[in-house]
């Protein structure tokens, strides 16, 4: 069985060069094909874009060339691959994940794979008032953004009960020092406000190698028909984050703001996270998928 240092573990004879193919292989996809590298596996990667084949092949992936949002060039991904870890994400507008709807689709014409893993994210909950909540609560989706995803969840769960062994991770903020964009250090930078603290909301994180790690361990490990919160264990406000972040890059803490005041200077992507308030409860991550968190708080993964 896998385990969190080799996720892999010791595979069966019948397992020798199987194929895992990654669907979405940015900079998690990244991640968790690194952990895949093993003599007994092939990791294979879609693609849109020509020019990132000679990244891929030096991260030892082999590139395909398909597009979601054009269903021909999936054709070759039928019966390709017994096991799918899928990151991309749903277009930008609209009320449903017609790439979701496409990869499916396309999956379905041959063989089904044994197991899909699906990143999803927490926004699928909505406003939870600060709540714990766990996977047996009702999606409540706000924005388009989290119907979206909601709407892939579905087609993930369709092919769930045609055979595969689907798990959907919920995923929260994804964080880590060497990711582009992966730390709130430009934000501090730019002095964008935070909330004053009588009305600031509940924040979650995931370090971004313990998000590919549960990638991983969820194709082997997953139960069928399965979501799964993938946040470390971190109890912050968002503005207690960015004033731990501030201290540990010794530049000014942000400025408190109330909500009035916040709808009045923000975008609408910043005011989506401050009308948001819930804490992710990640037991069954642990107790499912057996996983050991390399950076159970962002104090520990923002440091390191």
């Amino acid at each position: 069985m896998p385990s969190n240092q080799n996720p892999l573990g010791a595979l069966p004879a019948r397992f020798r060069r199987q194929r895992v193919l990654i669907v979405g292989c940015g900079d998690v996809g990244l991640r968790a094909a690194k952990l895949l590298l093993h003599p007994r596996l092939q990791v294979l990667a879609l693609t849109s874009d020509p020019e990132r084949a000679p990244e891929l092949r030096a991260a030892g992936i082999k590139p395909l060339l398909g597009n979601l949002d054009f269903p021909s060039t999936l054709t070759r991904l039928a019966g390709l691959s017994p096991r799918v870890i899928h990151l991309a994400p749903p277009p930008s507008e609209g009320q449903t994940d017609r790439r979701t709807q496409a990869l499916v689709r396309a999956l379905r014409r041959r063989e089904l794979p044994a197991a899909l893993v699906y990143g999803s994210t927490s926004g699928v909950y909505g406003h939870c008032g600060g709540e714990w909540v766990n996977e047996t609560r009702a999606v409540n989706p706000q924005t388009p953004r989290a119907r979206r995803r909601v709407d892939a969840e579905a087609e993930v769960r369709f092919l769930g009960r045609a055979g595969v062994r689907t798990s959907i991770l919920r995923i929260p903020g994804i964080y880590a020092p060497d990711r582009e964009g992966g730390t709130p250090r430009e934000r501090l930078r730019k002095g964008t406000p935070v909330l004053l603290a009588e009305e600031d909301v509940f924040t979650n994180h995931i370090h971004a190698n313990d998000l590919a790690r549960a990638c991983v361990l969820a194709l082997w490990r997953g139960r069928p028909l399965r979501a799964i919160n993938v946040s470390d264990d971190t109890d912050l406000r968002i503005g207690d984050y960015m004033d731990f972040a501030a201290d540990l890059y010794g530049v000014p803490r942000p400025p408190r703001i109330t909500l009035a005041q916040a709808t009045q200077t923000l975008s609408p992507m910043q005011l989506s996270f401050m009308r948001e308030s819930r804490r992710l409860d990640n037991q069954r991550m642990k107790r499912e998928l057996r996983m050991r968190l390399a950076y159970p708080t962002v104090r520990q993964g923002l440091i390191r």
